[in-house]
């Protein structure tokens, strides 16, 4: 027979390297927050506070049920023992341990469990763990005063905890004066995104009007966090929603939900402060994964998709409980996922088919608005440079028959021919010649046009060359009158060839070109000036 022998890991090799899970401020206060929840506290306060000498203290009370003498050393021991209700949001015992040391080298909780019972308080602290060569956690039933006034003020007397950092090594940078004001700047940069994170995270616990989970009141240096929803449900169109029965792996029954939001573009949101709130970018678009009401993962679209700007307005919501935590691989930091083979499939391929297609739709229209809007007044340049030149250059002879069929006369050296041609007149005094159209049949980029009697060219602005080439360049005036020269040679010169046989040809180029040039500009990056409106 083998012989069994205990192999115990060295006490301070293993904590140290624990430090090293890869946790994030923001994930690691979320991992805390999530054991006042499971509690049940209805009260979480955070203090993160920095001295002139540059000690930070981080301090998150709660009046959650708290824990007795044993209860607190289970809490504080590496890989505690699994909590009685399965939905809880501590999952693998490991959380408030790894999160805390992953940035504190003195992680103490205190705690109480009711009115009756003396606050008692537990300290890991990694420095003593390597002196002593052992698992110890210090105990002491005279708790730190400061620390007893934080739970107090948030127990009121009765049952509660409050957990805190000292020794805080991993959260900043090295300042010159570790205390002074750019140190105090970037610690206050950090509160501030660990402000929005919450209220992303915990959005369905903040919104008391939200009656998937309970109620709780999240307070971050004495201000109240407030719930940040990213799909907007009061002015986004929900365009999917299905709940999906499913089989765990174990043969129970159980079932997740999903569902897709398109949100209005920015200028069609009721106000600009809802769309400022709405955080419109090309960042934020993707799925949005719920456990138990608590959002583990955001804005990703799991590998299905890259993030591209037609798809900034798409944002997914799916959610399930603890029965499918296997199925999906939740990790220790309750940070990320992987769906199984057939799920992912069913995402990709099957409900999020006809969101994308919508999602795309709106944003095209939305950009073609814009398109439409700058280009008002971009090609009046071109329009006095051809103007000037008109009379110098050898052209067609055309004669309007019929301004409302398009009927026209072309006389050139191939001789006289009857064609429809667009005829027009100009949205505003000088665009006889280059003149922009919100759209042309057979989405074509450019098409010839009489304006006012004189040869011309009609651009498309929905045409994705327009939007990819024309938009970035608008305010390069020489730049802009290259473009629209070529495009009104080339149907001043068609004008000139043109005959009764070659009419067919010449539009039937027009079309091919407009097609390849849409299929050319596909990988071009979008205009800079949309993501920084749309991120605005």
């Amino acid at each position: 027979m083998a012989e069994e022998i205990e192999v115990l890991p060295d006490p301070k090799r293993l904590i140290e390297g624990l430090r090293d899970t890869g946790y994030e401020f923001n994930t690691a206060i979320a991992d805390i927050i999530d054991n006042s929840i499971a509690a049940e506290a209805t009260i979480v306060d955070a203090r993160i506070d920095m001295d002139l000498r540059g000690n930070i203290l981080v301090s998150i009370a709660d009046n959650g049920y708290g824990m007795n003498r044993d209860d607190l050393i289970n809490a504080m021991r590496y890989g505690s023992d699994r909590r009685p209700n399965a939905a809880s949001l501590g999952k693998f015992g490991l959380g408030m341990k790894t999160a805390s040391t992953a940035f504190c080298r003195k992680l103490s909780v205190l705690s109480r469990s009711s009115a009756d019972e003396p606050a008692l308080q537990a300290t890991w602290d990694l420095d003593h763990v390597a002196r002593e060569g052992k698992w110890e956690v210090l105990l002491s039933d005279t708790p730190d005063e400061e620390d007893t006034e934080h739970l107090d003020a948030v127990a009121a007397g009765r049952a509660g905890t409050v957990v805190v950092w000292r020794s805080v090594d991993r959260l900043m940078k090295d300042y010159q004066d570790p205390g002074g004001k750019p140190a105090q700047t970037a610690l206050q940069k950090i509160i501030g995104s660990l402000r929005e994170h919450v209220a992303m995270v915990y959005q369905r616990f903040l919104d008391h009007d939200d009656k998937r989970a309970d109620n709780i009141d999240i307070r971050i240096n004495n201000e109240q966090v407030t719930a940040w929803d990213p799909f907007c449900k009061d002015v986004a169109d929900l365009v999917g929603d299905q709940v999906v029965p499913t089989e765990t792996e174990n043969g129970k029954q159980a079932e997740f939900s999903v569902r897709a939001y398109i949100l209005p573009r920015k200028e069609d949101f009721p106000d600009d402060e809802s769309a400022k709130a709405a955080k419109i970018s090309n960042e934020r678009q993707g799925i949005y994964i719920y456990r138990e009401n608590r959002l583990i993962h955001n804005a990703d679209w799991l590998n299905m998709y890259s993030k591209e700007p037609h798809g900034t307005l798409l944002r997914v919501e799916f959610s399930f409980d603890h029965r499918l935590d296997e199925a999906f691989h939740i990790d220790i930091k309750k940070s990320q996922i992987i769906l199984n083979e057939g799920l992912w499939t069913f995402l990709k391929d099957e409900f999020l088919t006809a969101p994308r297609r919508e999602a795309n739709k709106r944003y095209r229209q939305g950009v073609n608005r814009k398109a439409k809007d700058k280009a008002a007044g971009s090609h009046d340049s071109s329009n006095r440079n051809i103007g000037s030149k008109e009379g110098d250059l050898d052209t067609a002879n055309i004669t309007v028959l019929n301004p409302n069929t398009g009927d026209c006369e072309v006389t050139n050296k191939k001789g006289q021919f009857r064609l429809k041609l667009k005829v027009g007149k100009a949205a505003k005094p000088g665009e006889m010649f280059v003149q922009p159209a919100d759209g042309l049949d057979d989405n074509v980029l450019f098409e010839p046009a009489i304006i006012d009697g004189h040869q011309a060219v009609r651009i498309n602005t929905a045409h994705p060359y327009y939007h990819k080439v024309y938009v970035p360049n608008l305010s390069q005036g020489v730049t802009i009158q290259g473009m629209d020269s070529l495009l009104w040679g080339l149907c001043v010169a068609e004008y000139s060839t043109i005959s009764d046989a070659t009419a067919q040809h010449f539009e039937e180029m027009r079309f091919e070109l407009s097609r390849l040039l849409r299929k050319l500009v596909e990988d071009l990056p979008e205009p800079e000036m949309d993501e920084d409106e749309e991120a605005a």
